[in-house]
């Protein structure tokens, strides 16, 4: 990481330092679409003046992303002005002090395991993915639920019904290179992590556009 970039990344960080301003991201970035000023002002009851100041901070910041759009979803001009919707921002940011890069041995090892044609690496991966799931769910506190560990792990759990699914996959820089890889992989992890916290549970792999590949069902 060249000293310019630490530097811009380490200032957005520095932005939710401010208690209010973390609040109001952490709201946003588990929204299922964008929301307006006054949806987040009535959501947390938070004066809307303030919520417009740290929102636009936000998107300085290159945390959260800013649209424009009518109301009802119409696509000219009408009664009314255009709404400024706000929406967690694409990439991701990551300080080490002192520098380290984790992503990079990652990327080594995941092409390591897709260069094994006899597919050995892939399925030593996925038994210890499971193995590892397992593990952590038993070093939890008694009575710990998945949902809490999931979203613990950076997964951003949330329920459609009977069906659990997971907002954020944490893995989605190795995902966008090694899909069937890491998917596998991180289906192996969860499915771990449901043998012991909630067996009842079914993990399947239901990949959709802008969230995690694996889904939970209840049967």
């Amino acid at each position: 990481m060249s000293g310019s970039t630490f530097e811009a990344q380490l200032a957005a960080l520095c932005v939710l330092d401010e208690s209010t301003r973390r609040r109001l991201y952490s709201y946003v970035a588990v929204q299922d679409e964008p929301v307006t000023r006054d949806h987040v002002s009535a959501s947390l009851g938070i004066d809307r003046s303030l919520v417009a100041y740290h929102l636009d901070k936000l998107v300085e910041s290159g945390l959260l992303a800013a649209t424009f759009a009518y109301p009802d979803g119409r696509a000219s001009p009408g009664p009314g002005r255009p709404a400024k919707r706000y929406h967690p921002a694409e990439g991701e940011i990551a300080v080490s002090v002192p520098p380290r890069d984790y992503r990079l041995a990652a990327e080594i090892l995941a092409r390591a395991a897709e260069a094994d044609d006899a597919w050995a690496a892939r399925q030593a991966l996925d038994e210890t993915a499971a193995d590892l799931g397992r593990d952590l769910a038993r070093s939890e506190d008694g009575g710990a639920a998945l949902d809490a560990v999931l979203e613990h792990r950076g997964y951003q759990p949330y329920r459609e019904g009977r069906v659990v699914r997971l907002r954020n996959c944490p893995f989605r820089y190795l995902v966008e290179q090694h899909t069937d890889l890491v998917c596998n992989m991180n289906l192996a992890f969860v499915s771990g992590l449901a043998d012991v916290l909630d067996p009842e549970v079914q993990v399947r792999r239901d990949p959709a556009p802008d969230r995690c590949c694996v889904a939970l069902h209840r049967v």
